[in-house]
């Protein structure tokens, strides 16, 4: 028996990288599964590929940092598909590049408005639709830069570590519903996204991207960056912490980093 066979999963951000190779993943163990983003062009491609392996898809066109988007999101997947079993919260905001020093606030808010203020609403929206069920799993895609500090990142660094607060607090709140949340913890995963983070960053330090990524890759003790292929082993990563295999588990996070982090 498939894994998430008779599940209904959303995911977030679910049209590139992370979200879409998690998406697809889930997909193929069983699950139902909607997608949800901003860009129209890469969700429609996303629900085509996904369709195309025969799986139960829905593609929904979302702003996180729209309350209302949230809630419409949560709203039409059940409208959909009947349950809600599995949220993962992946979508988030590269964020303003440069030191604290020179940082906008408004630019600060903005990000924080995805990375923490929309997840957390649609953290609240789930918890709603799974509670009179007394079942259900909330996965939180972080980084390994909310476990330490990052320079010229201030604005997404934070809002990862917020992510582990957040999700241990309502893992507390409602493991006597049966609800589960943890979080995983991916390490730099080349994706068209971080390719252009990657510039910025190379950017404000003057050295090439090249460069960067020779650097992260030193980092690792497998001399490698996580998500070989691109994206595959955050989605093998991401499986383990909604499936029922992993039914002990609550308020823990999982780092996918090739060894880069290990606590």
């Amino acid at each position: 028996m498939k894994k998430l066979a008779d599940k209904v999963a959303l995911i977030t951000g679910g049209g590139t990288g992370i979200g879409r190779a998690i998406a697809l993943k889930f997909a193929s163990a069983g699950a139902k599964v909607a997608i949800c983003a901003r860009q129209t062009d890469h969700l429609a491609d996303a629900l085509r590929e996904l369709e195309s392996t025969g799986a139960a898809a829905k593609a929904i066109v979302m702003d996180q940092a729209i309350e209302a988007d949230c809630v419409r999101t949560v709203r039409e997947t059940v409208e959909a598909f009947g349950q809600l079993d599995i949220l993962v919260n992946n979508a988030s905001a590269v964020g303003p590049v440069g030191p604290v020093a020179s940082l906008d606030v408004k630019a600060w808010e903005d990000a924080m408005r995805i990375n923490l203020t929309g997840l957390m609403v649609m953290c609240r929206e789930a918890v709603k639709v799974m509670t009179p069920r007394k079942s259900g799993c909330i996965l939180n895609v972080s980084s390994n830069v909310g476990r330490r500090g990052f320079a010229h990142r201030a604005p997404y660094v934070c809002g990862k570590w917020a992510m582990h607060g957040l999700a241990q607090t309502l893992a507390l709140e409602t493991a006597g519903d049966g609800i589960r949340v943890n979080t995983i913890c991916p390490g730099p995963v080349m994706t068209d996204r971080l390719n252009g983070a990657m510039a910025s960053m190379a950017a404000a330090r003057g050295i090439s991207p090249e460069d960067l990524q020779r650097e992260w890759e030193s980092q690792s003790p497998m001399v490698r960056l996580a998500g070989f292929p691109p994206a595959q082993e955050c989605a093998a990563g991401a499986l383990f912490p909604v499936s029922d295999a992993s039914s002990a588990m609550t308020g823990q996070a999982l780092n996918v980093t090739a060894g880069m982090m290990m606590t």
